[in-house]
């Protein structure tokens, strides 16, 4: 009897220390638009409304950190998708956030300001002084359209963290930024953009980064910064080099998004903003 009692005692510690190996396991939940979900890039969910890649950066991430991924990122989402049925039957981001959730993060606010449309509106396929200026129109009047709306928007990505925070209380918190996609000056005709209006898009683009730094920095939340992480390797580099794609795709990836080579850049950043590199012993 001792003898069972005593393997029973046993097996009872094992099964405590794998239940608390298991409870070790990170439960990480991605929340976010196109420039998270990898649109294009193989391999594509089989539920293609949102054009999610298993090699997007919350994958890329989840695999560095052993983490247990839940991944709800879907292109063309908005803040507002995070609380609502995106297309009308997706259901609301929110949805996958517990309270025993270790680990959050989240990449919006570009489909909010519509800036790919914008974008798209600043394709001049003429050099100057063919054709018409976007920055002109966005700015005309003395009042720039974007950085109103950007300005707009803050208040609610705000309200977002704090929801996200109200329920995963516990979980850390990754805000990112969006990407350098085009160094100062553009690269006319490479990318068929002038560069006052690549300067002008890129800013807008840096505004929201800008701004969703700042509202998580108000909630000690962590800001990753993709920006960096893109220079050099825009849409202008040479298509072995880039991590975004330009206009015309150099690899399977969506026009003006990520690649598979960025998204595994942004998911080695992501990793390394939630467990930091020890050095290395002298």
């Amino acid at each position: 009897m001792r003898i069972v009692a005593g393997l029973a005692l046993v097996a009872t510690l094992v099964a405590g220390t794998t239940a608390a190996q298991a409870d070790d396991t990170l439960d990480y939940v991605a929340l976010g638009d196109s420039a998270a979900a990898g649109p294009l890039i193989p391999n594509q969910d089989p539920a293609l409304w949102c054009l999610r890649s298993d090699q997007n950066y919350p994958q890329v991430a989840a695999k560095l950190l052993g983490a247990r991924l839940t991944d709800v990122t879907c292109s063309g989402a908005k803040t507002d998708d995070f609380a609502g049925r995106q297309f009308g039957f997706v259901a609301p981001q929110y949805d996958a956030l517990k309270p025993s959730t270790d680990l959050v993060s989240l990449t919006i606010g570009a489909n909010d300001i519509g800036l790919f449309q914008t974008a798209l509106s600043c394709i001049n396929l003429l050099p100057e002084p063919a054709g018409l200026s976007c920055k002109d129109r966005y700015t005309a009047g003395g009042t720039d359209q974007l950085a109103a709306a950007v300005e707009k928007w803050a208040p609610e990505f705000g309200a977002a963290l704090d929801e996200i925070k109200r329920r995963s209380p516990n979980a850390k918190l990754l805000v990112t930024g969006y990407g350098t996609y085009i160094r100062p000056g553009g690269c006319y005709p490479r990318q068929p953009v002038w560069g006052r209006d690549g300067d002008y898009l890129q800013s807008v683009m840096n505004r929201i980064s800008a701004t969703a730094k700042a509202e998580a920095s108000q909630r000690g939340a962590t800001f990753v910064d993709f920006a960096a992480v893109t220079v050099g390797h825009d849409i202008c580099a040479e298509p072995a080099d880039r991590y975004l794609e330009g206009l015309i795709p150099t690899t399977i990836a969506a026009p003006l998004h990520p690649n598979a080579a960025g998204m595994k850049a942004f998911g080695t950043t992501v990793a390394s903003a939630v467990r930091p590199a020890q050095p290395s012993a002298a």
